[in-house]
């Protein structure tokens, strides 16, 4: 068992500032390692993520959180929806999602996503915190348009997402469970009487669709169909959010590539790309070993679990010329940052048409947008992010 050699410490100020130098390290200790502190393995580079993500031997296995029954609201979200479970739950689960999905909800939202980017930026001054006026409250507009819910919910539909997801950090104290407990019962609680409502008037929203959902006779239940619900707008809003804030971070950090965007040198569906890459806003995902697995020469053993550190991947040398550079025009980009094999993310295609819209109607309207000062980063590492990002620079 090849143990670790670099200190990995998530809670570390300079570790959550930039955690790659550590990261660099761990992949050059080795593929597989050994974490004590967290009792769990690490696949570290490109190649042992690719594998652990692909090989269906490792999954995805829910335990709930004890005391179960207090921690009931929050595991009952987590326990029916397809990303914390494998075939065949899974498989009957992301059917009847994507059955909905694929109902034309995706290029529908185009124009709505469009109108919504125009409008905001037509609200924002000479300088503004970019993420709280801008990229936090766009993918809840989004969401709560693609479901049919009124976007004047956004404040709360955000804290109670926001609150569920801290639960997915490496340390988590009794408070962040309280409120998360509270969060998940007003969340089902919200989504239940919405669901209520569809059934006796059905629209063209993705809740009415999920209603309506079959494969070979099967339907979501309630459970099911809430689960479903929270799980699209928490992993939808948290990803954006932070995708786009890492991502305009490093761009007004780097003015020659910032240039390439604006002057229309690279395409900006090729630039959020190397985005997503360069300072992934998902750091680690969990499996679980369903058997003794061997990845990069180490053998997993089942009930094992290993972490599968998705920023380091994404900066692996082996996979990225210049991995530590920021270059808007890479092409190829086998970046991870949606995932890879049977749990890839089925919201990958609106988050995609979402951020390309949204970064390219705030750089036509602020081509000459600055950092206005040092931008603070979120306490957290495996969902990282920025507290806020001051900008300022006049309109075009």
């Amino acid at each position: 068992m090849t143990r670790y050699a670099v200190q990995l410490d998530p809670g570390n100020p300079d570790f959550l500032r930039d955690p790659y130098p550590v990261l660099s390290a761990l992949r050059a200790t080795g593929p597989v390692l050994w974490h004590e502190p967290m009792g769990v393995w690490l696949a570290t580079t490109h190649d042992a993520v690719s594998q652990v993500l692909r090989n269906r031997a490792f999954g995805r296995i829910w335990s709930n959180w004890e005391p179960a029954d207090q921690m009931e609201p929050f595991n009952a979200l987590h326990r029916n929806q397809m990303m914390e479970n494998e075939p065949p739950a899974h498989t009957r689960l992301r059917k009847l999602v994507s059955s909905a999905f694929g109902r034309g909800h995706v290029e529908r939202m185009r124009p709505r996503i469009e109108e919504l980017a125009a409008t905001m930026v037509d609200d924002l001054g000479d300088r503004f915190d970019v993420l709280g006026a801008y990229a936090e409250p766009m993918p809840v507009f989004v969401i709560a348009d693609l479901l049919g819910v009124p976007r004047d919910d956004h404040v709360l539909l955000r804290a109670w997402s926001q609150a569920i997801v801290h639960m997915y950090e490496t340390d988590v104290d009794a408070a962040t469970r309280a409120k998360a407990i509270e969060a998940s019962t007003a969340f089902s609680d919200y989504v239940r009487m919405v669901v209520a409502e569809r059934r006796t008037n059905l629209g063209d929203d993705l809740i009415s669709d999920l209603i309506e959902a079959r494969d070979e006779g099967s339907k979501l239940t309630d459970d099911e169909l809430v689960a479903s619900v929270v799980l699209l707008l928490n992993a939808g809003h948290e990803a954006s959010v932070n995708v786009f804030g890492n991502g305009i971070h490093a761009l007004l950090s780097d003015p020659v590539q910032l240039s390439r965007v604006t002057s229309g040198d690279v395409p900006v569906e090729v630039a959020l790309e190397e985005l997503i890459r360069f300072d992934a806003p998902l750091q680690l995902f969990e499996r679980t070993a369903t058997a003794d697995v061997e990845v990069c020469g180490e053998t997993i053993k089942a009930g094992q679990k290993i972490a599968c550190l998705m920023g380091s991947a994404n900066r692996d040398a082996s996979a990225f010329r210049d991995a530590d550079t920021l270059d808007v025009g890479r092409d190829p980009n086998p970046h991870v940052g949606f995932g890879m094999g049977l749990h890839f993310c089925l919201g990958a295609p609106l988050a995609r048409l979402e951020l390309q819209i949204s970064l390219k109607t705030l750089l036509d309207r602020f081509p000459r947008l600055t950092l206005a000062e040092e931008a603070p980063r979120r306490p957290t590492w495996v969902l990282r992010g920025f507290e806020r990002i001051e900008v300022q620079g006049g309109p075009a």
